[in-house]
């Protein structure tokens, strides 16, 4: 990177603490700073639910995938939208009408305090492990960057993730929930300029669509791939229908807006955007394929957009990546600190604990939190790289973890020990295969043919037990059980005491213009970064003076509204 890439980066960062500022000063209790005191708008929470899905793993993975095999990473990504659509029309508007502010709350109250704490345990595992893999691939990223001779300031993999682990653990201590939301929208509108800037300017290289067929393999642009088959893709549906329905950093979102109806919008938007956007955010590492044969594949994203990008739009890209894996990550921070915070330590330790004293114990599990996932990011080398610690975990551990808890959504016979009979059937037949069995039957002995059909085929056998498993498990006790649970009565008798508290104080929603003001200041100053990098590099002056312009205006315009509204 050069000079001015590096200053980008720094400003940057500023306005993210900015951001994170302007947000502090509304977190005047744990509502605020772990669900928004259900005030997001509708557009505001689907962004940041789209959003949360990206992190350098989009960019390391997926895009490693999209180089090396081609269009089956365009398909992969499209399973999101199928999974957020569904989620959508089944499940998004339940969660709101609840009434909850966290959904560690609907835990205890379906499944009991011991259901929470088996639930939190688990599920932090995975979580850690998770955010961990995507703080790696920034470090990856960064490294990238920064390794060739000309750069001024060259980082390592460990100082990379010791660098960005910090500044994601300081800004998601200070701004909560409204911080995650709002860095989401920035990083949406930075990521979608740079890889359109970038995209453009690839295919004006390449020129012509033979150009690119001759550079690349004969199937580069087949649905299905290697190990990525269509069972794979339909297992990978599944798995994202249950991460995108029961992982917290995605139901806090549906609990962050207004009423169901809005939790219904946010997700519709999140899955029709899935369904239209990922040729758009693969096109680097498909083109790039057909440019430059032979590139490390994790790194391949980030040298695609470097090789076409001027200087001051490199630095943006990483530090878009960046916002984009905070996004994330601090997610993921959020709602675990707010589930110790208001779940553990209020109900164990302090009862009375007053609303400033509980967001300041949510700053410090964010700091304990985030110290852990930078540990673990250290050691993803040692556990295979990031691939194949985000495909394992996601195949084996989201389906037992989660299904269950979002079964209990609508089952009444499901009770706390069927969860505990699915996560722990599953997770233990899925590490014995996965890692046991080459330790219990030897290659070479009379059964070692089972050991080698295994290890040849490690995603079929993840997703049976992973996925298959677990939904047939809980079919089961839905089947055979006769016996209503009393806790899922409750949880029934809450939702009907919240519907009618809801519909008998329908008073007009107020107007919240803090996220629309954002929304046009970011994209003001962006415009303004275009237009004077437009000016100093006469090689792409025309794209970046009319995209500077068109965002320019269009935050004039979002600002008039915004004052329009005000005065009204």
């Amino acid at each position: 990177m050069a000079a001015l890439d590096y200053l980008i980066v720094l400003i940057y960062l500023v306005g993210l603490f900015l951001i994170s500022t302007f947000a502090a000063k509304r977190n005047t209790g744990q509502k605020e700073m772990f669900s928004a005191n259900r005030s997001s708008p509708w557009w505001a929470s689907g962004l940041s639910g789209f959003m949360t899905v990206f992190s350098a793993n989009t960019f390391v993975v997926w895009g490693g995938i999209a180089y090396q095999f081609g269009l089956v990473a365009v398909v992969i990504n499209l399973t999101y939208g199928v999974a957020a659509l569904l989620i959508g029309y089944f499940v998004a508007g339940r969660w709101n009408q609840m009434g909850l502010d966290t959904p560690a709350e609907y835990v205890a109250i379906r499944f009991g305090n011991r259901g929470l704490s088996f639930f939190t345990i688990t599920l932090l595992i995975k979580r850690i492990l998770g955010v961990s893999g995507s703080l790696y691939a920034l470090g990856v990223l960064l490294t990238a960057t920064t390794s060739s001779g000309s750069a001024i300031l060259p980082f390592t993999l460990d100082q990379a993730i010791l660098l960005f682990g910090a500044i994601i653990i300081l800004y998601t201590m200070q701004g909560g929930l409204w911080a995650v939301l709002m860095t989401d929208v920035l990083q949406f509108i930075v990521l979608t300029v740079v890889v359109l800037v970038a995209s453009i300017l690839m295919l004006a290289d390449i020129g012509s669509l033979e150009n690119f067929r001759t550079n690349t393999p004969e199937d580069f642009l087949n649905f299905t791939a290697g190990d990525y088959t269509w069972f794979f893709l339909l297992g990978w549906t599944i798995i994202n229908f249950f991460t995108f329905g029961a992982e917290w950093a995605f139901v806090q979102r549906f609990l962050a807006v207004k009423n169901p109806r809005d939790a219904r919008k946010a997700t519709y938007l999140f899955g029709l955007m899935y369904l239209v956007t990922p040729l758009f955010w693969m096109l680097p590492p498909l083109l790039y394929r057909s440019q430059v044969q032979g590139a490390q594949k994790e790194s391949a994203y980030i040298m695609a957009t470097e090789s076409v990008l001027p200087a001051g739009l490199v630095g943006l890209m990483v530090a878009a990546l960046f916002s984009a894996t905070a996004s994330m990550a601090s997610a993921q921070l959020t709602v675990v600190a707010g589930v110790l915070t208001k779940e553990f330590y209020r109900t164990f330790f302090d009862r009375a604990a007053s609303e400033k004293k509980l967001v300041r114990v949510g700053r410090f599990f964010t700091l304990l939190l985030g110290a852990v996932l930078v540990v673990i990011a250290l050691l993803v080398p040692a556990m295979g790289g990031a691939e194949k610690l985000v495909i394992t975990i996601n195949s084996m551990l989201v389906v037992p973890l989660l299904a269950p808890t979002l079964w209990g959504l609508f089952s009444r016979k499901l009770a706390f020990r069927h969860l505990v009979y699915v996560t722990l059937i599953s997770f233990t037949l899925g590490m014995t295969l996965r890692f046991g069995l080459p330790l219990l039957i030897d290659q070479e002995s009379r059964f070692g043919w089972i050991t080698d059909w295994v290890t040849k085929n490690q995603k079929m056998v993840e997703l049976f037990v992973g996925v298959l498993l677990p939904v047939c498990l809980l079919a089961a006790f839905e089947f055979f059980l006769q016996r209503i649970d009393h806790r899922a009565q409750r949880l029934m008798n809450k939702c009907s005491e919240v519907a009618k508290e809801i519909g008998g104080s329908q008073k007009p929603a107020t107007l919240d213009l803090y996220p629309v003001r954002m929304v046009a200041i970011s994209l003001f100053v962006l415009g303004l970064w275009l237009l004077l990098i437009g000016f100093r590099e006469s090689s792409v002056r025309t794209i970046m003076l009319i995209t500077g312009m068109i965002l320019v205006f269009l935050s004039l315009g979002l600002e008039f509204l915004v004052r329009r509204l005000k005065n009204r």
